[in-house]
């Protein structure tokens, strides 16, 4: 087994302390911090560390960027030229982003040049499509002699949080559509997985992006997200991460009534009916939980599955699991899975698996660390389980998947809908009439049916309950970035 060469470009990047980026410069800090390398645990690069006073002089930034600068005056097919010329640049360097990804985040380098950073790079281009068709109407008012139309305008200045399990794609999501709608930005990136964001803003103002509209802050959560989620001169903050995470900054909002879209956790419910094709349903339900090594909020960790095709269903998942490499992203040939974003996560992980069966559950698969160089989990399938147990209610992160048993529609909608999450959810049945019903009545966001995981620059995706509110992608991401003015003429 080999690892993969660094390319150039990647080793000088992470070969020297990164600033941040505010007003189109490298600005550095008075401390800074160290980003780990989960796949070996040593210290992979020295980041400037964001406090509330790099947090003022971003905002700051952005809004003369907002107010004064040419970014919000200059016509949409200006704008949309830039967005564009960033998703080919994107394209051409996906290997470096893919490296950064890899290298910080641990997941496999073809995954993260070929999926993170190409994907990200079609948001974008999605994106640059619409700045000449925000438009607003003309209104049929009842007052006689009156016009009455509608602008749509930009929020402000946006802030926009992301976290570390998708660090490129995350950011695009909301950065796309942000800047085609006229926006200027303060992104802080997750302090665990700042590099291949960082290298994004570089990016940008090749691509012709004025100084000042994106501005990129790393630092703590607790001190750099804290002071951009209460900062007065954000407009609208945009956030992915953690329930809790996500309370505090509705709370911070209430200074000036910033506004908020949340996309936060999930215990999503996967359901395999008896006539679902297990040809497909096997490692569909398989990959909807272990994809990204089981570290996204939509993952299908909550697996139900109808009592006649149990045992078949979890041998076939042990069997997939017994076939996989788990090992450092950078080694060539790629292993199909790399370890979890730090040793807090993993401990926190096989505690969970621990609890599990304190209350009765079996480890089938995995279930310990492996190795004791990088922070690795085994893929680990849990039976037996209940929903009052620990691991059915909370979310897990981790490459673990709860298998639950159940006998009846009815009976499975109840157990499903009864999560404090409502971000995704999916079946896998070949009966239409059920699907329909179910798909219908599940309460989630999204619905995936004989599927899991796709998503489009085009479809709308966020959740319910605690999982959060607003929609990303599609027009219903530019709804997020813009307020409508209404104009009346005598």
């Amino acid at each position: 087994m080999s690892t993969i060469a660094l390319l150039p470009e990647v080793s000088q990047f992470i070969g020297r302390t990164q600033g941040l980026r505010i007003n189109g410069r490298e600005v550095m800090a008075e401390e800074a911090f160290a980003v780990l390398n989960p796949s070996t645990g040593g210290l992979l690069a020295q980041i400037a560390k964001a406090g509330a006073r790099e947090v003022d002089l971003a905002v700051t930034s952005a809004s003369q960027a907002f107010h004064h600068g040419p970014w919000t005056t200059m016509g949409p097919d200006a704008r949309s030229r830039i967005i564009w010329r960033l998703a080919d640049l994107m394209e051409e360097r996906a290997a470096i982003f893919g490296q950064l990804d890899a290298l910080d985040n641990g997941k496999p380098f073809a995954v993260a040049r070929d999926v993170d950073a190409m994907w990200s790079a079609r948001h974008f281009r999605y994106f640059a499509g619409w700045p000449d068709k925000i438009e607003g109407a003309t209104i049929p008012v009842n007052i006689p002699d009156r016009l009455n139309y509608t602008l749509i305008k930009p929020v402000g200045v946006c802030g926009l949080i992301t976290p570390w399990n998708y660090p490129l794609l995350m950011a695009s999501w909301k950065l796309a559509p942000a800047l085609a709608a006229g926006n200027t930005v303060v992104l802080k990136p997750s302090e665990e997985t700042p590099l291949s964001v960082l290298y994004l803003a570089d990016l940008a103002l090749e691509a012709g992006l004025p100084p000042g509209v994106l501005n990129v802050i790393p630092g703590l959560g607790q001190e750099a997200g804290a002071a951009l989620a209460a900062h007065p001169g954000i407009a609208k903050v945009g956030f992915t991460g953690s329930t809790r995470t996500g309370r505090a900054i509705v709370e911070a909002s209430v200074g000036n009534l910033k506004r908020v879209s949340l996309e936060l956790g999930g215990k999503a419910a996967n359901i395999l009916f008896a006539d679902a094709d297990l040809s497909r349903a096997i490692p569909g339900a398989f990959w909807a939980n272990f994809g990204n090594n089981g570290q996204s909020c939509t993952a299908g960790s909550r697996l139900f599955v109808h009592a006649d095709i149990h045992d078949q269903v979890v041998a076939g998942l042990s069997e997939i699991a017994a076939g996989l490499r788990v090992g450092p992203g950078m080694d060539d040939p790629a292993h199909d899975l790399g370890p979890v974003i730090s040793e807090k996560q993993m401990r926190m992980i096989l505690g969970h698996v621990d609890k599990a069966q304190m209350q009765g559950a079996t480890c089938l698969t995995g279930g310990a660390r492996a190795g004791d160089s990088g922070w690795f989990i085994p893929l680990t399938i849990i039976g037996g389980v209940t929903d009052e147990m620990t691991i059915a209610r909370e979310e897990v992160f981790g490459p673990v998947l709860s298998v639950l048993r159940f006998t009846d529609d009815a009976e499975v909608l109840v157990r499903a809908n009864s999560s404090d999450y409502g971000l995704a959810a999916g079946l896998w049945s070949q009966d239409v009439t059920r699907v329909r019903r179910m798909a219908d009545a599940l309460q989630a966001g999204t619905v995936w049916v004989n599927c899991w995981g796709e998503t489009d620059a085009a479809s709308p995706f966020g959740g319910v309950k605690q999982s959060g509110y607003g929609r990303e992608m599609g027009r219903d991401a530019i709804a997020l970035y813009s307020e409508t003015k209404s104009v009346w003429i005598a």
